[in-house]
C-alpha cells in the first residue's frame, strides 16, 4: 500500500507539472520560477567535511517525499552547484528573494545561493577573517559582520563596493533589523550597546581631521582621513557632570547578547543575558530605533536616558522606552506579531542551569506583561550558548539548544535532549529525547507538518502533530551536517533564528 501510495502521489506531481508546462509557465508558487530539479519542496542541507577533498557542501533533498534523490530515481543526487565555502556553519534563509547566506567557519566566507537556479552566487567581498555573527541584508546590499578575533565590526556595502573594519574589542554579536536599516552590535562581557551609521558628505567632511573631531559616542570612524561610516556607543541625550555640563552617558544593560525588531520596525527589544552571562539578571530593554538607523541621513530623535530605559515596563505605561524582566532567562527570542518567546537558562540554587520558555505579549511599547506560569520548562543547554528557534505548523515552536549536558537534567541523571516543541495554543511541551547532540539548525517544511533539524551533525524528520519521528533513511548524508533551510517557505519568517 505504501508503495501504490508513493507512486499515485508521484503521478499526481507529474500531472501538475504538466499541466504547467501546457498552460505555458514554469511557475509553481507566487511568481517563483521551477528550479532546475523541478522540485517545489526543497530542504538545503549546509555538510562539513563531506569527503577527503571538500570542507563543505550545500545538497538539498525532496522534503516532500524524505528522500535526497528523485522519486523516480532517474537523479542521484541533488546539490549547489559551484559552491565552494569551507565549513558551512550557518544559514541565513531568505525564501521570499529566493536567496539563501551561508556562512562558512573554515575560511570566514560568506556565500549567498540562488534557490532559483540552484547555484552559489559566489563569495561576498569585503567580509575578511573569522565572523562569531554574520548577517546580510535581505536586498543583499550590505553584510555585516562581528569578528571578535580581529577586534572589528566589517560593514560591507556591496552596491558601492567599499568595506569598512570599525575597531571594537570584544565584539561577538551584531543584529540587523528586517528592513536592513538598522544594524547593533554587541561585546561579550559588556553592559554597553553599539550601532553604526552611514555618514553624509557633511559629517564625513566634519569627521576628517581624526577621532578630535568625531562626536563623543564615536568608537571608530573608518577611513580616518574621510570617513563613510561610524561605529557608535548608545548614549544617553542629557546626562549632565559634576560641573553641570551635558554630555552623553553611556545606556547601561545587563550583558546584552542581541536585539530583536517590531514588524513596523520602530521599536527595538535588546535582550539582556544576565545572570548566564555572568550579569545580574536577564530582561528586556525596550528603546525606539529611529536614532540608531544607518543609511546616510536617515536617522531622528534621541535615545532614552538611562532613567527611562531602566524604568519598569509595567509600571509606566506609554513610554517608548523602559526594561522588562524575564526571570527564566534571555538570550534568545523570536517575535510573532504581538507575542515574543524567549528563551534562556535560569541559575538554580545548585549554581547548574536549566532551560527556559517565557512568553511576552507585546501589546504596546511599555504595556508588555509576561505569561501565566512562566517561566516554562524547556529543554537545557550551556549558559550564553546561541539556541534555534522557529514557528512550524499546527500552532509549535521548536527550540534546539547546545551543548545540553552542561544543565540540570544531565548532572542529576533525569532524562534530556537537545530538542523541544512547545504547542502555542496548548502550551504544552514536548522534549524530545533522547539524546541525539547538539541541535544546530532546524527548518519547517511548511504545509506538509514536519520539521527537519541537524543533531549530532545528522539530519532528523519530526511531526508537528505529535513531535514523533519520521524515517531519515534517504536523507542522510556523509559528514557534519550543520543547518538546513527550508527554500521553498513562503515567507523571510521561516528562518531559524540564531
Amino acid at each position: 500500500m505504501k508503495k501504490r501510495s508513493l507512486w499515485l502521489c508521484a503521478a499526481a506531481a507529474v500531472l501538475v507539472s504538466v499541466v504547467l508546462a501546457g498552460c505555458g509557465t514554469t511557475t509553481y508558487f507566487a511568481g517563483r520560477v521551477l528550479p532546475p530539479s523541478g522540485l517545489t519542496n526543497r530542504v538545503m542541507i549546509a555538510i562539513q567535511n563531506p569527503s577527503v577533498a571538500s570542507g563543505g557542501a550545500l545538497t538539498f533533498v525532496d522534503a516532500f517525499y524524505d528522500i535526497r534523490f528523485s522519486y523516480n530515481q532517474k537523479v542521484g543526487g541533488f546539490s549547489i552547484s559551484g559552491y565552494s565555502g569551507n565549513l558551512p556553519v550557518t544559514i541565513q534563509n531568505m525564501p521570499e528573494e529566493q536567496l539563501g547566506a551561508v556562512y562558512g567557519s573554515g575560511d570566514g566566507s560568506l556565500h549567498v545561493v540562488s534557490y532559483q537556479k540552484e547555484s552559489d552566487n559566489g563569495a561576498q567581498k569585503g567580509v575578511s577573517g573569522l565572523s562569531s555573527s554574520i548577517f546580510i541584508t535581505r536586498n543583499a546590499r550590505f553584510v555585516f559582520a562581528a569578528n571578535q578575533q580581529a577586534t572589528v565590526l566589517t560593514v560591507v556595502d556591496g552596491a558601492a563596493g567599499t568595506a569598512y573594519a570599525l575597531g571594537l574589542p570584544g565584539v561577538y554579536r551584531v543584529s540587523v533589523n528586517p528592513g536592513g536599516t538598522a544594524a547593533m552590535a554587541f561585546v561579550q562581557n559588556s553592559n554597553y550597546a553599539y550601532y553604526v551609521r552611514q555618514l553624509t558628505s557633511s559629517e564625513t567632511l566634519a569627521y576628517s581631521g581624526g577621532s578630535s573631531t568625531w562626536p563623543k559616542a564615536a568608537m571608530d570612524c573608518e577611513p580616518q582621513n574621510s570617513p563613510g561610516w561610524c561605529l557608535f556607543q548608545m548614549q544617553s541625550p542629557d546626562a549632565v557632570d559634576a560641573t553641570g555640563n551635558s554630555y552623553g552617558a553611556p545606556l547601561v544593560f545587563d550583558r546584552p547578547v542581541k536585539a530583536m525588531f517590531s514588524a513596523d520596525g520602530s521599536t527595538a527589544y535588546v535582550l539582556n543575558c544576565g545572570q548566564e552571562c555572568g550579569g545580574a539578571s536577564s530582561s528586556i530593554s525596550i528603546l525606539p530605533v529611529s536614532p540608531v538607523i544607518y543609511p546616510s541621513g536617515q536617522h531622528s530623535g534621541k535615545l532614552p536616558t538611562n532613567a527611562t530605559l531602566h524604568s519598569d515596563c509595567a509600571t509606566t505605561p506609554g513610554a517608548t522606552s523602559c526594561t522588562l524582566a524575564i526571570p527564566g532567562g534571555s538570550s534568545n527570542a523570536l517575535l510573532a506579531n504581538s507575542t515574543m518567546y524567549v528563551v534562556g537558562q535560569k541559575l538554580l540554587g545548585d549554581g547548574l542551569f536549566t532551560g527556559n520558555l517565557t512568553i511576552v505579549n507585546l501589546t504596546g511599547s511599555a504595556s508588555s506583561t509576561i505569561s501565566e506560569g512562566a517561566p516554562i520548562s524547556i529543554s537545557d543547554g550551556a549558559p550564553g550558548a546561541r539556541s534555534r528557534m522557529i514557528l512550524a505548523d499546527d500552532n509549535t515552536l521548536w527550540i534546539g539548544m547546545t551543548k545540553c549536558t552542561n544543565g540540570e537534567r544531565f548532572a542529576t541523571q533525569q532524562p534530556y535532549g537537545c530538542l523541544t516543541m512547545f504547542n502555542t495554543t496548548n502550551s504544552t511541551v514536548t522534549m524530545l529525547e533522547p539524546y541525539l547532540g547538539d541541535a544546530t539548525g532546524i527548518a519547517a517544511v511548511e504545509g506538509l507538518h514536519k520539521v527537519y533539524v541537524t543533531q549530532g551533525g545528522q539530519v532528523y524528520i519530526y511531526h508537528t502533530t505529535d513531535g514523533s519521528s519520521i524515517n531519515n533513511q534517504y536523507v542522510t548524508v556523509t559528514g557534519t551536517a550543520s543547518d538546513v533551510a527550508y527554500m521553498d517557505g513562503h515567507f523571510d519568517g521561516n528562518n531559524t533564528v540564531y
